[in-house]
């Protein structure tokens, strides 16, 4: 199994303009997009982690003619909102690509400071290479890299939460995960301003993210 990891670059107004709405928004951040699913009617799912105002987030939606339905929640710093909408004709061509060359969309698929979206695409080598020629000609892709398939820890990290990505990296920093183990939920506390309490329920919900996906 290959894989082909690009960032798809749009032309000016973005892939979709209700997703281009949320990124010019000074009060919001666009951050992963975790899931995307074209449906029978040719309507679109979508699941997006945003960072910012959840108010400001359900204004816009609210406000998008695109939007059929949508739901919003905070998950700690972080907004999650599940987005039911019309495509439009490029993310449309977008998705009935992958479906066409039978390709899968390792998720989440991260944004760029430049507006850009990195995607890692699985297949076989042969579909991937008359894949990309598909692609609806408003979008650039920047080949980045290729090579065998296999699960990148990068993957597990961007799953977490803000607050669950800082508090991994101090328990590592403080050595935590060291063995024998050399700092407590408490010593990573400090580091962070947290209780005690807090970072272990952290570190428990990082290690059943993770820990799930690995196991067979």
């Amino acid at each position: 199994m290959r894989y082909v990891e690009c960032v798809l670059i749009p032309d000016e107004g973005g892939l979709h303009p209700t997703e281009q709405q949320l990124a010019d928004d000074a009060d919001v951040t666009v951050k992963l997009l975790h899931n995307i699913n074209l449906l029978g009617d040719d309507t679109i799912v979508t699941l997006y982690k945003l960072s910012g105002d959840e108010t400001r987030v359900r204004e816009i939606l609210d406000d998008s003619s695109d939007v059929i339905t949508h739901n919003t929640t905070c998950a700690g710093d972080d907004v999650l909102a599940y987005i039911h909408f019309e495509p439009n004709e490029t993310v449309y061509q977008l998705l009935k690509v992958l479906q066409e060359y039978e390709l899968v969309l390792d998720t989440p698929l991260v944004y760029t400071t430049l507006g850009g979206l990195s995607v890692r695409l699985i297949g076989k080598q042969k579909t991937i290479r008359e894949a990309i020629p598909a692609v609806p000609k408003n979008v650039r892709i920047k080949l980045e890299q290729t090579g065998e398939y296999v699960p990148t820890a990068d993957r597990f990290f961007a799953q977490l939460t803000s607050r669950q990505q800082d508090t991994l990296v101090k328990a590592v920093e403080v050595g935590y995960y060291d063995v024998p183990r050399q700092a407590t939920h408490e010593d990573i506390a400090r580091e962070l301003d947290l209780t005690g309490g807090t970072v272990g329920e952290h570190l428990r919900k990082i290690e059943s993210k993770i820990f799930t996906q690995i196991s067979p």
